[in-house]
């Protein structure tokens, strides 16, 4: 079979690979996108479906994030995909929780942080969704935007082969690349460059890259409820104190310790599964909620009911809904780096291996994107 080419081969059509793909496209690159299943299947599509800027470490990270979202406004008006930009509360019911947010508030802005802190009163004109007895205060980011990871992996796809002339091969894994060729199902291609986004999969290419680079994977359990009646309206996506303890921006609170230690002590089985409970609406109206994270190389493939009823327990403590039936429940198995939010690699020349993002794809990928393909000469 004769060779075809692009300038670009993108390995894996999660949202990572996608990025990339989009980012080179809109430079004028040719790409093909190689995805071993016939259609993406992994933890993109299995994620929360929260854009979540706030949550990113203070520094390049967060500054990352937020031009990933430039980047996705584009992305999503330009496909004319839905999309919620809710923005977020992270709600305070005890003292520790009120003085990391107050702390955060004051901090955070320095740092390029967009937040603001509301107290009990102002919290119920921004949301009608929890409960305000016992409510302390909440920090409000503007940042935050729900989507839908399933129709996202469905439509980026033809939006980008329609508008860019992307060329997708689904049904095809990538068995080889020696640039400029990859072999891939039963086609031979040529490329001056491949971007390898291939999540949690560390075995089929360069897998010598992964050894020792600290990556490992996590499973995230979660849920989610039918459409709300009525058409009623979360608001703002809402976190509360569990998330502080939990997302890297807060490590810039000398106050964290004291809530880690009171977690630790009266909520251990929290702490033993990696809970941190988000709740956020997609465009239909259905409520995700989640998530737990079970880290190890080999993570159980079993759900376990226990992990779910932790997290519904945990969010009827602040959240008034009509409905919190659940209909679905699921679990993803991501690369998480031990240390880093995301690892980049250089296995080859004009080679990059992208993977480690975990939860946060849906929030870095895109900027992340534009700095790895800014970095390659191309």
């Amino acid at each position: 079979m004769p060779s075809q080419g692009a300038n670009i081969a993108v390995v894996g059509a999660g949202i990572t690979g996608l990025a990339h793909a989009y980012i080179a496209a809109k430079q004028g690159k040719s790409v093909v996108v190689f995805e071993r299943r016939p259609r993406s299947m992994g933890a993109s599509v299995r994620g929360f479906g929260l854009i979540a800027p706030i949550s990113q470490a203070a520094g390049s990270t967060y500054q990352m994030a937020i031009a990933s979202r430039d980047e996705w406004m584009g992305l999503l008006q330009g496909a004319r995909l839905p999309y919620q930009p809710t923005g977020s509360l992270h709600l305070a019911y005890h003292d520790d929780e009120l003085a990391v947010i107050r702390e955060f508030c004051e901090l955070g802005p320095g740092f390029g942080y967009l937040c603001q802190f509301l107290d009990a009163r102002a919290v119920e004109t921004r949301t009608q969704a929890v409960f305000s007895a016992g409510l302390l205060g909440a920090l409000w980011s503007p940042t935050e935007v729900a989507v839908d990871p399933r129709l996202l992996l469905r439509k980026i796809p033809e939006f980008l082969a329609e508008r860019y002339g992307v060329t997708f091969r689904f049904g095809s894994a990538v068995r080889s690349i020696e640039l400029p060729k990859v072999e891939a199902g039963t086609e031979t291609w040529t490329a001056d460059a491949a971007i390898v986004c291939a999540g949690e999969d560390f075995e089929t290419l360069y897998a010598e890259a992964f050894a020792g680079s600290g990556l490992s994977r996590s499973k995230t359990q979660i849920l989610k409820t039918e459409p709300q009646p009525g058409g009623w309206r979360l608001g703002p996506s809402l976190l509360a104190g569990l998330s502080l303890r939990y997302s890297a921006a807060f490590a810039i609170c000398p106050s964290l310790g004291q809530l880690r230690e009171r977690v630790a002590r009266e909520l251990a089985e929290y702490d033993r599964w990696g809970i941190h409970v988000i709740v956020a609406q997609n465009p239909d109206g259905e409520l995700t909620l989640g998530s737990s994270h079970e880290e190890g190389l080999t993570p159980e493939v079993f759900d376990k009911t226990a992990v779910d009823n932790l997290i519904l327990g945990y969010v009827r403590n602040f959240l008034q809904a009509p409905n919190l039936d659940v209909c679905e429940r699921w679990h993803a198995i991501q690369a998480r780096h031990q240390e880093h939010a995301f690892l980049v690699c250089k296995p080859a020349e004009n080679v990059r291996v992208v993977s480690g993002l975990a939860d946060a794809d849906l929030t870095l990928s895109f900027g992340l994107a534009k700095r790895v393909l800014g970095e390659m000469s191309l």
